[in-house]
């Protein structure tokens, strides 16, 4: 077995954080992997120096709306096949998610929506939400041994954000995108941070004009989950908390494959 590292970061606009020190990030830590969301960028605004880094190849996903949405892949070796969206034209238009097929695992890199804007956007979410889930299950019952990373944009617990009793009337920690969370990890998914610490204070995501970082006043919104056929292979995770060029910042997660 050798372990493999993965990353995950809604950058908030790929463009702006490549400024702000991404890619000298990259060359630092060197995941195997890595699921970036909300990229903001067209394919024809791609250029090498943004999705060529040094011993990456990439893989990207467009929003049909120019400036919104969009996820990537940075790898260091390409997988078997590499699909986007989740099979469902209604929720496919947005370019909210990559699937890597890897054979041992399949990656998949998920960009959630956000439900704060009114309730069409929430019935939105909440029907990506089941979408997702009922593609990650076929997957799985094909066999394949599942990590799904990205933001969520829902904190799952009360642990998860630091004010829960302020925010339960508020897209991102309402009853029902928490059900969702419950449902979901009932299925077999793992939050696998949760793994390493039970501790409150862990945060991914924090508001920029309230200076709440300063603060750690946040939401722990980006995950790395595993089906549980692969917590046997787990070695580690982490919340870079201390990684600063978007409102969130990377989490991690290392398994022995």
């Amino acid at each position: 077995m050798s372990k493999l590292n993965f990353a995950s970061w809604n950058v908030n606009g790929v463009r702006a954080v490549s400024q702000k020190g991404f890619y000298d990030w990259l060359a630092k830590e060197k995941p195997d992997i890595v699921g970036i969301q909300e990229t903001k960028i067209s394919s024809d605004q791609l250029n090498d120096e943004i999705s060529n880094p040094k011993g990456y190849v990439s893989y990207w996903s467009h929003a049909e709306k120019r400036g919104y949405s969009g996820v990537a892949l940075f790898v260091k070796e390409r997988p078997v096949s590499i699909s986007e969206g989740i099979g469902n034209k209604k929720f496919d238009s947005e370019g909210r998610s990559l699937v890597a097929d890897y054979g041992d695992f399949v990656i998949l890199n998920i960009y959630f929506p956000n439900g704060k804007r009114d309730e069409g956007r929430l019935n939105f979410k909440l029907g990506y939400y089941d979408a997702f889930l009922s593609y990650a299950e076929k997957l799985r019952k094909a066999g394949k041994r599942l990590i799904v990373c990205g933001d969520f944009n829902t904190a799952h617990k009360e642990i998860d954000l630091a004010n829960p009793k302020g925010n339960v009337k508020i897209s991102g920690f309402l009853p029902e995108e928490r059900a969702w969370m419950d449902k979901f990890t009932n299925k077999g998914y793992v939050d696998t941070f949760r793994m390493v610490s039970d501790k409150p204070d862990n945060y991914t995501w924090w508001h920029v004009m309230t200076n709440a970082r300063a603060r750690n006043v946040g939401w722990r919104i980006d995950y790395f989950f595993i089906g549980n056929e692969l917590v046997k292979n787990f070695d580690h995770a982490t919340i870079q908390s201390a990684v600063l060029g978007s409102d969130h910042c990377p989490v991690t997660l290392t398994l022995k494959l």
